[in-house]
């Protein structure tokens, strides 16, 4: 384990040299000479004072004032540091400001390479500021191990927290570099179209850690823009976003989500903004499996604040609205449908009894082309749920909890990553994903979570005694101090326990950092088809036989982690042997040729039921096929008496292992392709080589028994002199 001053020797960046950072070598001398000389605290207790009591001394009868090295002395460098990262940080800022303004000021080619070293700088800046804020935790948390009669880490990390250098919020700079990445591509606002084409949807959940949002935002700006709200200021890339989810006593709703039930909805209640809420969005989510051919719909109508509760109890004047719909001059149709989606919402609010269950809180960040769904990008940070139970609801008129009560850490549960949604829409001739994306999602910074859903997740956290099921990736390592904070230890697998049936009986792989008895939280590189060995705990150079780099390019040709470097050290040896399949069926290895060229569009295969039976009717296939060969030695052994045909009986018997092979075959494969299917293992599925050899080993053996026939009847023929 390196040890964290020689970590910020070799993080150091060349452009900041080392005076920017903080004296971690210094602080750490002084703490070893103070524990070295063990200086008493001072007395908490006496409130009273004597101007006439010699001063306090030490352990040795030393007055403490004597000692060449103080606690004051400590605690004024601390000071020093702070001030400056702080100083050279807002400085920086200052400068990146300038030359965002150059750039916006001018309009020329090399503007591009302008705004991609902008972008560079400021994610260097950034992890100047995390290596820093990590050294003073570092370094406060060495001080009160070794001087634990005069702890100091609380106050100064409360201190830090407070200062711009860490809370100051610069994302201004992503919505001013997204307009000058926009102006430079051209970007056109599409044209509404309501063409009935066919599509191909597909949403995608990512986690997405603290250090690498940055990373994540300014790769994304370079090829979607910014899209702010009506009611954005544009002061900031995100915005402050509600939803109220509803269901039952029961959990109705949360349940049939959670198991994907045919028909399983969700509704909430949605605003944006700061504030009380003054539009809110009535959302209703429905979910269908792809296999059957439906999709997943997403519908939702806008009211006014006033009047959500008419809505939840079913008074709604329905009748009205859509005779003013009709004089404003909306189209039957579109009065209709909206009269359908209002009538089914508020009849099924008052059937199923719902209610106000969870909220969730996020700052979102949204990516996309107005008016063109091709690719949607949204980020949301500063994730958390609030539980909306245990206050009166006033007949539906209090839908949310005041902001101004004082939540209780059973009532609320923070979210430690970043949540990344991509929501692509093709259509036409084109159904790929454009190279960005992935490129996006095989860059080792995300890291899918399979059908996440952030109701899902606090419902299961702040009523961990109403749930009967939870989802899975709730025993993930890096979530269990948040759900342990929010007293929802119940729903936890406890170290050393096996993990109960379910998902993750069978699916453990599915967690983006693993469980406890398999942390992977150090070693995970983000689910693409780089990592799916590491994700396994293997790593090193087998992990990468693609030759594929992890991260991105960012302009100049550099990855964004070539340029950042990186803060992870990983242990290269865990690797697992390859095994004889490996190198007897070399496309059944994970290694092979074809599992590093031929890339999933997402980290896991989608899947569906009839998938399995197709394995199953495949390896029937070629059980017959090995019959077929078996028949037909059969059939040559019977007539292998004949004198003269003594041949047929050593043909016919090398036909018979040869079959009992493909048999063998066929059980490897369908055990085999069964695994992939079963972890989604982001490669081909298909055997690009049996089909071959079936079909090679077939007419062989027709050619054979073919010109050997023909030979018989031509040296008959000859005999009897007809030839």
């Amino acid at each position: 384990m390196v040890a964290f001053g020689e970590h910020l020797k070799a993080n150091i960046a060349p452009e900041f040299g080392p005076d920017a950072y903080i004296k971690y070598q210094e602080l750490d001398d002084i703490i070893q000479k103070l524990s070295e000389t063990a200086p008493s605290g001072p007395d908490l207790q006496n409130r009273q004072v004597s101007m006439t009591v010699p001063t306090q001394t030490d352990s040795r009868g030393l007055a403490v004032s004597a000692e060449t090295i103080t606690e004051e002395e400590f605690l004024r460098k601390m000071d020093i540091e702070l001030a400056k990262v702080e100083k050279f940080t807002l400085q920086k800022v200052s400068e990146l400001r300038t030359k965002i303004e150059d750039v916006e000021a001018s309009a020329t080619t090399n503007d591009m390479d302008k705004a991609d070293e902008i972008a560079n700088d400021f994610l260097r800046l950034e992890k100047y500021v995390n290596i820093n804020f990590m050294g003073c935790h570092k370094i406060l948390k060495k001080h009160d191990k070794n001087l634990p009669a005069m702890p100091c880490k609380a106050f100064y990390v409360s201190r830090m927290h407070a200062q711009a250098w860490v809370r100051g919020d610069y994302s201004d700079l992503v919505v001013r570099l997204s307009h000058i990445y926009s102006s430079l591509r051209d970007d056109h606002v599409a044209e509404v179209n309501n063409d009935q084409q066919s599509f191909l949807r597909s949403t995608t959940k990512y986690w997405v850690k603290t250090e690498d949002v940055s990373r994540v935002k300014y790769y994304v700006l370079r090829h979607l823009p910014v899209f702010l709200q009506k009611t954005s200021t544009g002061e900031s890339d995100s915005q402050f976003t509600n939803s109220v989810y509803l269901d039952n006593d029961q959990l109705e709703l949360y349940h049939g989500r959670l198991e994907k039930s045919p028909g399983a909805i969700a509704l909430r209640l949605r605003w944006y903004g700061n504030g009380n809420p003054k539009l809110v969005f009535v959302e209703r989510k429905t979910h269908n499996d792809k296999w059957t051919g439906e999709v997943s719909v997403k519908e939702r109508f806008t009211v006014d604040e006033s009047e959500v509760q008419s809505v939840l109890t079913n008074t709604y004047p329905i009748a009205e609205k859509k005779k003013a719909m009709l004089a404003k001059g909306k189209s039957q149709k579109e009065c209709d449908e909206w009269e359908t989606l209002v009538r089914e919402i508020t009849q099924v609010c008052v059937s199923k009894q719902l209610v106000p269950t969870c909220r969730t809180q996020c700052m979102r960040t949204a990516f996309q082309i107005p008016f063109d769904a091709t690719v949607r990008i949204s980020l949301d940070t500063n994730l958390c749920m609030i539980s909306e139970r245990g206050y009166d609801l006033n007949n539906m008129k209090t839908w949310f909890r005041n902001p101004e009560w004082i939540l209780q850490p059973q009532e609320i549960t923070r979210f430690p990553h970043a949540v990344l949604e991509i929501k692509l829409e093709l259509k036409g001739g084109n159904m790929t994903a454009p190279k960005w994306v992935g490129d996006l999602q095989n860059s080792g910074l995300i890291y899918e979570c399979h059908k996440y859903s952030k109701y899902c997740h606090g419902t299961a956290v702040l009523l961990p005694e109403d749930v009967r099921s939870v989802p899975y990736w709730v025993d993930d390592v890096t979530l269990r101090e948040s759900i342990i904070a929010s007293g929802g230890r119940r729903i936890l697998m406890e170290p050393g326990e096996g993990p109960a049936p379910g998902a993750n009986a069978i699916y453990d792989h599915l967690l983006p950092f693993g469980d406890q008895d398999n942390d992977r939280s150090q070693t995970a590189v983000g689910r693409t088809y780089v990592s799916v060995a590491a994700s396994k705990g293997i790593t090193g150079n087998q992990a990468n036989v693609g030759n594929v780099p992890v991260g991105f390019d960012l302009g100049g040709g550099a990855t964004v982690n070539a340029i950042l470097g990186d803060d992870i050290d990983i242990d290269d040896d865990q690797d697992e042997e390859e095994g004889c399949c490996g190198w007897v069926f070399p496309f059944c290895s994970r290694y092979n040729q074809y599992a590093a060229n031929v890339v999933a569009p997402t980290s896991f295969q989608k899947i569906e039921p009839k998938m399995f039976f197709a394995n199953e009717r495949t390896f029937l296939h070629w059980l017959h096929y090995a019959v077929v060969l078996s028949s037909i030695a059969a059939a040559v052994l019977s007539m292998s008496e004949v004198p003269g045909e003594e041949w047929r009986q050593w043909y016919a018997m090398a036909l018979l292992p040869i079959s009992l092979a493909f048999c063998l075959y066929a059980l490897h494969i369908f055990l085999w392709r069964q695994d992939q299917i079963k972890n989604r293992i982001p490669a081909r599925w298909d055997d690009p080589m049996g089909p071959l050899i079936l079909g090679s080993v077939v007419v062989a053996v027709l050619a054979i028994n073919f010109f050997t026939q023909l030979y018989a009847l031509a040296k008959a023929g000859i005999e009897e002199g007809s030839l």
